[in-house]
């Protein structure tokens, strides 16, 4: 790529951080690597080397054009965000760079709440933990970038939301998708807990199932899939008292994803409410 085309200089961030236009095609392009903006001048032509990373400005994210946000964010949170993105190919292979400018921008306004000591509290921090677990093992790199690049110390509310854009990075779900998915499997497990009266061990291997379940079960609903084999009639005989708090807890689930959750829904999450039930049962006895 560096071979063929040819960049010049619009805007030096610092001294690893620069906006190149492309000879080419003439669009622009933020660029990151070791040393690249020193000593640059406007107009200039750069070498991008190989181990240089090249994100298009052209992109519309969902916080809005990668040109303004650029602009509106420090080059060190763009860095901040790029390291994290490296973590996250390094663990997940390819990912959806374009990521890095919501990223980025999220980053911004975290570093500016922990400087006015306005500390935000994410209820699904526990559920992002377990869900998007391995997003979420990556996301923790940000702590010790932070506190060296900018002594600041972030928490794990900050470092759930990081990792919903991780998530976001490798699966095609927009991070409100991925919200939206930890707040229904949040919406559940209460839901469960009060019909039963017992607090869910959130590291069972059934908590986990379960966990799962109801993420594809919110997938399929945003996307109207819908399963083809009914266990509904089988389930409703076999476990009366599970099949009736699924039914209240996809239709709780549809009413606040505003999507119909399918009925077939039902017998499956029955199956797996039984065996978390199953499981406190063993437990206790």
């Amino acid at each position: 790529m560096s071979g063929v085309i040819m960049y010049r200089v619009k805007k030096v961030l610092n001294h690893n951080t620069v906006i190149l236009i492309g000879s080419d095609d003439n669009k622009e392009y933020l660029v990151m690597g070791k040393g690249i903006g020193f000593g640059k001048k406007i107009t200039e032509y750069v070498d991008v080397r190989p181990e240089d990373t090249i994100y298009s400005l052209q992109e519309l994210t969902e916080r809005g054009d990668a040109r303004e946000i650029v602009k509106a964010v420090s080059p060190i949170c763009l860095e901040l965000a790029n390291e994290v993105l490296v973590q996250a190919e390094q663990a997940f292979g390819k990912i959806d760079r374009s990521i890095l400018f919501p990223m980025a921008d999220h980053l911004e306004y975290a570093v500016k709440r922990i400087q006015n000591q306005e500390q935000i509290s994410n209820p699904l921090t526990e559920d992002i933990q377990v869900l998007f677990y391995k997003e979420y093992k990556v996301a923790k790199c940000i702590k010790p970038l932070l506190l060296e690049k900018l002594d600041i110390e972030i928490d794990e509310h900050e470092i759930g939301y990081i990792a919903l854009h991780i998530h976001s990075a490798i699966e095609d779900e927009k991070v409100s998708q991925a919200m939206q998915v930890a707040r229904a499997v949040r919406e559940c497990i209460t839901l469960v807990e009060e019909h039963t009266g017992k607090k869910i061990d959130v590291v069972s291997l059934a908590y986990n199932r379960l966990m799962n379940h109801v993420r594809y079960m919110v997938a399929r609903a945003l996307s109207g899939e819908k399963l083809k084999l009914n266990m509904n009639d089988y389930m409703e005989v076999k476990f009366p008292s599970s099949f009736q708090m699924a039914a209240l807890i996809c239709g709780e689930i549809g009413r606040s994803l505003k999507k119909k959750v399918e009925d077939v829904e039902i017998g499956y999450l029955a199956m797996h409410l039984e065996r978390v039930a199953s499981d406190e049962l063993n437990e206790t006895e």
